[in-house]
C-alpha cells in the first residue's frame, strides 16, 4: 500500500469518542412469520407444516429465540389466545395475530400443533380471505410487523420479518396502494428489520413488486438482485439446526486499521460452525429440580507453630491473586492487574503489507479459515473502500499479512488476506451461501504449531509408492467421492438425543436417524469391484498377522468354578476319607468337599469364611483324636 509507512506505528486503540459510539450488538434473534389467506389449501398446509419445523428445530437449536406468527389478507381477526398482549398494538385491517413475538415453550408448540389438525375447516370460519378481491393493504400489514418488532420487549439484535405467499404483486401496479407498499420499504432499512418472501411456487416471479421492494428495504442496487431458489429458502427456514450449522454468523465487529488515520469497520463470521450439545446439569431425584452450584472462595490464615486457623474470610472472584517467588521474595499479583495487562489492546486489525499470493500455500491447517466483510454501520464509507481495496488485491494477485486480535484478553495472530469472489448466481447449492466478496483470513502457523517430523526416518522406500499405485488409488477415492449435504448428514448422536427430547416432551417422533443418506457399503463395493484385480497386479497379496491368544483377565479366573478332582459319591465312605488324610490328598477337595466331610464324619460345622487350610487342619485334627 501506496501510504503504508514502516517506522511510523499505527496502535490498535480507539479514542474516547469511538468507544462511545460503539454499536451494542447483542439481543436476541427474532422471525416474525406472516402468511398469506390467498394461498390454496395445499399450499396453506405445506406452509403451516414449514412453520412447525421452524419452530421444533428452533426450540432446540436457540431457545431464547423469538418467534411469531401473523395472518394477512383475512377477513376477520380473532384475537390470539395471549389476549393481553394486543394492549399496545393496534392490529391493522385485514390481519390476524395467531402468536405474538414469544421465547418458544412446549405449551406454544403444543398449541400451534393443534390448530394445524384443523386447520383446514377453522380458518376459512375463523380467518376468510379479505374481500373483495382476497386482497389486504400491504404497507399495513409491514406497519403491524414494524410495530411487533418494537414492542416485544426483548432487545434484538437481528429481527426478520418473513412473508410466505405464492402472489406475485400484493396490489395492482397502476394502484395508489402499491406505491404506498414501496414507500414501506424504507421503514424496514430505517429500523435494520430484513424482509424476506418465501415463495410456495417454484416459478416465482420477483419483478413486478417485490425485486424493487427488497432493494429499497436493504438499500441496494436494484441490479445487485438475485433471485433466490425457492426450493433452496425453504428448507433452510424449516431446518433451524442447518442453519446454525452451516450458514453464517456474525462473530465480531472490530476496525481493520490500513494506516495512519485510514480506518474501516468490518465483520467476521466461520465458514462452519460447530454443534453444540445441551448443557448438563443435576437435577434432584424427588422432584427433578435443577440444582443450582455456588462456588465459594474462602481465606484462611493458619497459625505456623499450634497449625490452628486464626482468620476466616470469605472473597469474591475479582478479588483473589496470584502469587510467585522471586528469590526470597513473594510477588502478588491481582486478578484486575492481571487483566489490564492481558487487555492491553481492544479487538482489531493491522496491516502489515502485501505479498504475492503464490507465497502462500493452499492449505494451512493450524486453524479454520473465516470471512471476512465491510459494515458501514460504524464507519460511513467502510464498504466503498473495503471494495477498491478487494479489487486490486484481485487484480494484482496479492495478498494482505495483518495482525490480528480477534476478542478482548486473546492473543494477537498474523493472518493472512486472501481476496475470494462470490459464487456465480446458477450455484443453487447450500455451498453457495457461503461465498461472498471479501477475504478469506487465514491464520498463519507459528513454530509451535508445525511438528517436528523425522523426514530421513520417515522417506524411506518401504513408505513410497509408484506412480501407477498413486493413480489407482486416485481412481479409487474419485469412485468412493460423494457430495456432502447438511442437510442429509447430521450429527447422529445429537439427532438421537433430540428426537428422545420431541418425543418426550411433545410425542413427536422422527424417523432420521442422522445416517439413512450415507453411501450403502454393498452399492460401494460394487463400484470398484472392476478395480481389484489391478489392486493384486500392483501391491503384494496382503499378508494377515498372526492372531495371538488372549490373555485371560483375573475376573474370569476368579469367576471361573474349579472342577473337583475327586467324586462325591466316594466321600460317602470313611474309609476312603482315611485314605486321603493318611496319603495327605485332602488338597485335592474343594471347600465344598472338605466341609462335606465334617458334617457326614464327624458332625462339625464351621463358619463360611473358614479357609481351605483351616478345614484341612480340623479335620487332621479329629481324625488324629478318634
Amino acid at each position: 500500500m501506496s501510504t503504508w509507512d514502516p517506522d511510523q506505528d499505527v496502535e490498535l486503540t480507539d479514542s474516547e469518542d469511538e468507544i462511545a459510539m460503539k454499536r451494542d450488538f447483542h439481543g436476541r434473534e427474532a422471525i416474525l412469520f406472516v402468511v398469506d389467506a390467498n394461498l390454496e389449501t395445499e399450499r396453506f398446509m405445506d406452509a403451516l407444516r414449514l412453520i412447525r419445523g421452524a419452530f421444533i428445530s428452533g426450540m432446540l437449536v436457540n431457545g431464547k429465540d423469538l418467534m411469531g406468527l401473523v395472518f394477512a389478507n383475512t377477513k376477520h381477526s380473532p384475537p390470539p389466545q395471549e389476549v393481553q398482549c394486543l394492549e399496545n398494538i393496534t392490529v391493522s385491517a385485514n390481519c390476524a395475530i395467531f402468536l405474538p413475538l414469544r421465547q418458544l415453550t412446549k405449551a406454544i408448540v403444543e398449541h400451534y400443533m393443534d390448530f394445524m389438525q384443523n386447520a383446514e375447516e377453522l380458518f376459512p370460519k375463523e380467518y376468510g380471505l379479505a374481500e373483495p378481491d382476497g386482497r389486504g393493504s400491504f404497507a399495513q400489514m409491514i406497519r403491524l410487523c414494524i410495530e411487533m418488532l418494537e414492542k416485544c420487549g426483548k432487545k434484538l439484535n437481528n429481527a426478520k420479518i418473513v412473508y410466505i405467499t405464492d402472489v406475485e404483486e400484493p396490489h395492482p401496479s397502476s394502484s395508489p396502494e402499491f406505491q404506498t407498499a414501496l414507500q414501506k420499504a424504507s421503514d424496514l432499512e430505517g429500523k435494520e428489520f430484513e424482509f424476506q418472501v418465501i415463495p410456495m411456487i417454484d416459478d416465482f416471479d420477483y419483478e413486478p413488486f417485490y425485486k424493487e421492494f427488497i432493494t429499497l428495504s436493504r438499500a441496494i442496487e436494484i441490479d445487485a438482485f438475485r433471485v433466490p431458489d425457492a426450493q433452496l429458502q425453504r428448507e433452510i427456514l424449516e431446518d433451524r439446526k442447518l442453519r446454525q450449522d452451516f450458514l453464517r454468523r456474525c462473530l465480531g465487529h472490530f476496525t481493520l486499521s490500513l494506516g495512519p488515520n485510514l480506518d474501516i469497520s468490518v465483520q467476521y463470521y466461520n465458514y462452519f460452525q460447530r454443534r453444540a450439545y445441551p448443557q448438563k446439569v443435576h437435577i434432584m431425584r424427588r422432584d427433578n429440580s435443577v440444582v443450582r452450584k455456588r462456588r465459594q472462595i474462602m481465606v484462611r490464615q493458619q497459625d505456623e507453630e499450634t497449625q490452628e486457623i486464626t482468620h476466616e474470610y470469605q472473597i469474591k472472584m475479582t478479588g483473589g491473586w496470584y502469587e510467585c517467588k522471586i528469590g526470597e521474595e513473594t510477588l502478588r499479583v491481582s486478578t484486575e492487574q492481571m487483566n489490564r495487562v492481558r487487555d492491553l489492546h481492544p479487538p482489531g486489525m493491522m496491516l502489515l503489507g502485501f505479498k504475492h499470493r503464490s507465497k502462500l500455500p493452499s492449505n494451512y491447517y493450524s486453524k479454520p479459515c473465516s470471512f471476512m466483510y465491510p459494515d458501514d454501520q460504524k464507519i460511513i464509507g467502510s464498504k466503498r473502500l473495503f471494495r477498491a481495496l478487494w479489487q486490486r488485491c484481485l487484480e494484482r494477485e496479492k495478498i494482505a499479512v495483518c495482525l490480528f486480535m480477534c476478542k478482548r484478553k486473546s492473543v494477537p495472530r498474523y493472518v493472512a488476506l486472501v481476496p475470494v469472489e462470490a459464487a456465480q448466481p446458477d450455484d443453487k447449492n447450500y455451498r453457495s451461501l457461503l461465498s461472498g466478496d471479501g477475504f478469506k483470513i487465514v491464520y498463519l502457523p507459528e513454530a509451535k504449531h508445525i511438528r517436528q517430523i523425522d523426514m530421513c526416518e520417515w522417506n524411506s522406500t518401504a513408505n513410497t509408492a509408484t506412480d501407477e499405485g498413486v493413480d489407482f488409488f486416485q481412481k479409487v477415492i474419485r469412485k468412493l467421492s460423494v457430495d456432502y449435504q447438511p442437510n442429509l448428514i447430521n450429527d447422529p448422536n445429537l439427532e438421537v438425543l433430540q428426537s428422545n427430547l420431541l418425543a418426550l416432551a411433545l410425542d413427536f417422533k422422527t424417523e432420521d436417524d442422522g445416517l439413512s443418506q450415507l453411501p450403502d457399503p454393498a452399492m460401494q463395493n460394487k463400484r470398484i469391484e472392476k478395480l481389484l484385480p489391478l489392486y493384486e497386479t500392483l501391491f503384494d497379496p496382503e499378508v494377515e498377522p498372526a492372531k495371538k491368544r488372549a490373555a485371560k483377565s483375573n475376573a474370569d479366573e476368579a469367576s471361573a468354578p474349579k472342577v473337583a478332582k475327586i467324586e462325591q459319591d466316594q466321600l460317602c465312605s470313611y474309609d476312603f476319607v482315611e485314605l486321603l488324610i493318611k496319603d495327605n490328598r485332602l488338597g485335592a477337595c474343594t471347600a465344598q468337599q472338605l466341609r462335606y466331610i465334617l458334617d457326614q464324619h464327624f458332625g462339625v460345622k464351621l463358619a463360611k469364611t473358614a479357609t481351605k487350610a483351616v478345614l484341612i487342619e480340623r479335620i487332621n485334627a479329629l481324625s488324629a483324636d478318634c
